[in-house]
């Protein structure tokens, strides 16, 4: 049905060097010591206020929309793990909604040029530099990497710029998530026998793992209610218990390789991106049913909302750049096409949410681009090229932490050079890196983004 991710072990190194860098901003203001910040809240208010603009780049390829309507939509349903009892919640049970016809008792978004007052100024304040929760404090500074060809997870100081133990973990580790509540890393492999392993940040003790369908990523609603487990080759969301990942219930989805989301402002609903079929999917949590597709074709990877709430940006590992969405509506709408490298992957925001850093996997560069003017500004070379893939920025914002895929290596830049500062050589097959703890309330998931 699915295919698998792709992981190709290469060439080992360890070194440290310097890039090319194209003009760079300044960096977000260094953290001071762990400090305390707001408790979590049930999720980030409003909704995103229209897009004053679209990108000035050419578009590339042709984007089919297409409304779900309610005879179309895949129900939710028990998950496979819970078909022989009843869900533990049950879905509701809207009433109709006159209008557009989409999706019986779900509200249209506002209308493109509508004026929203209660849109956040910037939907990161909480994870700005030395905003960390009071659950994190005195959790010692760590990068956890998971290396899927050898199925270990490598423990890295960041100070120190070496790896500090190595230990098993089942097949094929993809990420290491954080908890909603910051209590918890797991670390998701969804071959084998398929499952989460959940690690202690602050004893650094590794649980046992837990058996989970198809755990290729794993997300947190903002309310920290569900775990949302990214169940690609069975093209569904399974919905689990954030503290013991027991199921709840699914939301089967209408495409292949559903590999990675972002929340909506108001943290009802997410765009997710498919790989192996090029859609991205507007599917909402409340009402538990997609909503509307848009085929986009490539290999549509990460998603990120800028953080004005107006516009995600989903990387395109195929075409070599970033879309610009439009997720208000039922159905998403493409507003444009940035060419960024070959390879684009993986999304992160700068700690002063002024730039994204884009991860060029295929050609060894990481772009960096402009929020305010949805424009390119620098790109940052690896010497002699290079794999990068999904990370972290650190908690200062003067790093950004990659693992190199093919490379089994840590790239270490300067986010104010940009820069190679650090190579540190890791496993087989390193994927997403978690540098872990983070300024923020919560998390909702992957391996940096926190609100």
């Amino acid at each position: 049905m699915l295919g698998t991710l792709l992981l190709v072990g290469c060439k080992s190194q360890t070194s440290s060097g310097t890039t090319q860098s194209g003009a760079n901003q300044t960096a977000a203001a260094p953290s001071s010591a762990t400090q305390s910040s707001a408790t979590p809240s049930s999720a980030i208010q409003s909704s995103a206020a229209p897009s004053s603009a679209t990108s000035s780049s050419a578009s590339s390829g042709a984007a089919t929309a297409t409304t779900l309507s309610a005879a179309t939509l895949p129900a939710a349903t028990p998950s496979a793990a819970t078909a022989r009892k009843p869900p533990a919640t049950v879905p509701p049970k809207p009433g109709r909604s006159p209008g557009d016809g989409a999706l019986p008792g779900v509200r249209a978004s506002p209308t493109l040029g509508a004026a929203n007052p209660t849109m956040p100024v910037n939907i990161y304040a909480h994870a700005a530099a030395g905003q960390f929760s009071p659950a994190v404090r005195g959790v010692r500074p760590l990068v956890y990497v998971p290396n899927g060809k050898d199925s270990t997870v490598s423990v890295i100081d960041p100070q120190a710029r070496r790896v500090l133990r190595t230990f098993k973990v089942d097949r094929e580790p993809q990420h290491v998530v954080p908890s909603h509540d910051l209590k918890t890393l797991w670390v998701a492999s969804d071959k084998g026998r398929q499952s989460v392993t959940p690690i202690d940040p602050r004893t650094g003790k590794v649980g046992q793992a837990v058996p989970t369908l198809d755990p290729y990523n794993l997300y947190f609603t903002p309310d920290g209610l569900h775990a949302v487990v990214v169940a690609e080759n069975s093209q569904r969301l399974d919905f689990v218990d954030p503290r013991t990942m027991q199921p709840q219930f699914s939301i089967p989805v209408p495409c292949r390789g559903i590999n990675h989301m972002d929340f909506s402002p108001s943290g009802q609903s997410v765009i997710a991106a498919c790989e192996f079929s090029g859609d991205v999917l507007h599917i909402d949590f409340k009402f538990r049913a997609v909503l509307g597709s848009l085929h986009l074709g490539g290999m549509p990877q990460d998603v990120k909302l800028s953080p004005d709430g107006q516009v995600y940006y989903v990387a395109d590992m195929m075409r070599g750049g970033l879309y610009l969405i439009d997720g208000r509506g039922k159905v998403p709408r493409k507003l444009g096409f940035i060419p960024t490298g070959k390879g684009t992957h993986g999304l992160y925001p700068s700690r002063d949410a002024t730039r994204l850093f884009i991860s060029n996997r295929g050609e060894g560069s990481v772009s960096v681009l402009n929020f305010a003017t949805r424009k390119l500004i620098a790109k940052w070379l690896i010497p002699g090229g290079g794999s990068p893939d999904m990370g972290s920025v650190s908690p200062d914002g003067k790093e950004l932490w990659l693992s190199g895929r093919y490379d089994d290596v840590v790239y270490v830049f300067s986010t104010r050079t940009g820069k190679v500062v650090s190579t540190i050589k890791v496993g087989k097959g390193p994927h997403g890196l978690t540098y872990f703890p983070q300024p923020g309330r919560y998390s909702l998931g992957h391996t940096d983004n926190y609100r």
